[in-house]
């Protein structure tokens, strides 16, 4: 294994790059568990050991994103993708559901939810393109509205609600739904102002295979008759994510990222906020240099840019090619763009330190001085 702070950095939109931290002490702990003579991912998911990891996720998470005792935390699969069927399924009652499209990922959202209930546009950003959020005044939300669903960060266009809206001061008795994949735990979650939030771990939180819901109290029981029993959240819930084998590896990598994470301190701030410092300092040292120069070009509206995933590109886009090629060579890896969007995309998820960052800024600068 490459000795620490060797390896290159890896600016994967997901699955992601992890606290190196994390995979070596899981590199430690392969063969043997904690003396218990089996590999977390030779236990049964019933047994003793596996317990433990399960309890000590669920309170390490709680912890991290200070979630309110009247929240559920369940372990499930499927993805966001899985989860853009799974909470019409639960949470429409089978009328109507309002969406917000501001990217990528939640025209999907709003596309799978149509199977099961009548899934509006309340406000688009279709118009500019993706490139900025509609005001949350403008939203046309339905009075019969089950829930209103949103995607807080855009990970292929790089868009990020910098505040959740309020819901109630819009005239809205509808919880929100967050789908905060690409940005979970990079920030605090104002539960107030939610009553669903699920992601896919790969982005932030650790490897494929794993997602993350937290569910308010009120809105578990409500399933439609069609809802397979392992996606019903009462049912996953009443039986603390056991209801069937779950994904173990995931929850125990996912579990030692949370630890690292609650470990992690900034000044006197610790946890997901110092992360948050963090990653302000990172998102603002790339954006300025992308602004600063003609050479590069990110297109998102300034007040709405996700800290977590930065679109740009060349202005002259023949020098892609030469581009990704030297970063490569420069151990920077996995800066090319979406397909659907084309470019680069630079993620920053929070295992990506400030070092990743600056070196990712001076490779720009000196392709820039040698291309201009």
């Amino acid at each position: 294994m490459p000795a620490p702070g060797t390896r290159p950095y890896n600016f994967s939109a997901g699955p992601a790059a992890m606290p190196e931290a994390v995979l070596r002490r899981a590199a430690a702990e392969m063969l043997d568990w904690q003396g218990s003579g089996m590999s977390v991912m030779e236990m049964s998911h019933r047994g003793k050991e596996f317990g433990v990891i399960l309890a000590q996720a669920e309170s390490d998470l709680r912890t991290l994103l200070a979630v309110p005792d009247q929240f559920h935390i369940l372990f499930m699969q499927g993805g966001g993708l899985g989860e853009n069927a799974i909470v019409p399924l639960n949470l429409s009652r089978g009328v109507a559901a309002d969406f917000v499209i501001t990217g990528s990922w939640s025209i999907k959202s709003h596309k799978e939810a149509q199977r099961y209930c009548a899934a509006r546009i309340a406000a688009s950003n279709a118009a500019d393109g993706h490139l900025s959020l509609p005001d949350p005044a403008g939203w046309q939300i339905g009075a019969d509205a089950a829930y209103v669903h949103l995607c807080s960060n855009e990970t292929i266009n790089g868009i990020e609600f910098q505040q959740l809206p309020d819901l109630a001061a819009l005239g809205s008795k509808a919880p929100l739904v967050i789908d905060f994949s690409s940005h979970v735990a990079s920030r605090p979650v104002d539960w107030a102002r939610v009553g669903l939030a699920f992601g896919g771990a790969q982005k932030n939180l650790g490897p494929a295979g794993l997602t993350i819901v937290v569910v308010r109290d009120d809105l578990l029981g409500h399933a439609l008759e069609i809802c397979p029993s392992a996606f019903n959240y009462k049912i996953v819930a009443d039986n603390r994510s056991m209801y069937n084998t779950p994904p173990t590896w995931g929850i125990y990598m996912a579990g030692l990222t949370f630890q690292w994470l609650r470990e992690q301190t900034e000044g006197a701030l610790t946890g997901v906020e110092a992360m948050a410092q963090r990653n302000i300092a990172k998102a603002q040292l790339l954006y300025d240099f992308i602004d600063g120069s003609d050479f590069y070009l990110n297109k998102v509206a300034a007040d709405c840019r996700s800290r977590m995933n930065v679109p740009f590109f060349l202005a002259d886009e023949s020098r892609n090619d030469a581009f990704l090629a030297g970063a490569r060579a420069a151990d920077l890896l996995q800066l090319k763009g979406h397909k659907s969007v084309g470019g680069m995309r630079a993620s920053i998820y929070n295992a990506m330190p400030l070092e990743g960052v600056q070196a990712l800024v001076s490779y720009m600068r000196e392709f820039e001085r040698s291309h201009a």
